[in-house]
C-alpha cells in the first residue's frame, strides 16, 4: 500500500512528452498502461502537452488534418506559421 509520501511525490517521468504520451507505430500518440495507474496522470499529461515540446502535438494534428483532406494548403500554412511563432516565443 502506498504511503502518503509515495502518493504525493512526483515521478521522474512527470511531464516528459515522449514517455507519458509516446508516438505509436500507427503514427498516433497513446498513454502507456503504466501511466494510467498513476495518481498524477491528468496533470502530468497536461504538463507534457503544454510544455516545451507541446508544439509537436499541435504540429502533428495539423499534418493529420491536411493529409486527411479536412484542411487546405493555406490553412495548413497559417497554422504551421502560428505554431512556429509560438515555438520561438517559448524558447
Amino acid at each position: 500500500m502506498d504511503t502518503p509520501d509515495e502518493k504525493n511525490s512526483i515521478p521522474a517521468c512527470f511531464g516528459q512528452l515522449d514517455i507519458v504520451f509516446p508516438m505509436q507505430a500507427d503514427g498516433l500518440r497513446q498513454t502507456p498502461e503504466a501511466c494510467l495507474a498513476c495518481a498524477h496522470k491528468t496533470i502530468c499529461l497536461r504538463t507534457a502537452v503544454a510544455g516545451r515540446d507541446g508544439h509537436r502535438i499541435a504540429d502533428e494534428k495539423v499534418d493529420r488534418a491536411y493529409t486527411s483532406g479536412t484542411m487546405g494548403f493555406f490553412e495548413r500554412w497559417l497554422r504551421k506559421k502560428t505554431i512556429a511563432r509560438q515555438k520561438e516565443k517559448n524558447k
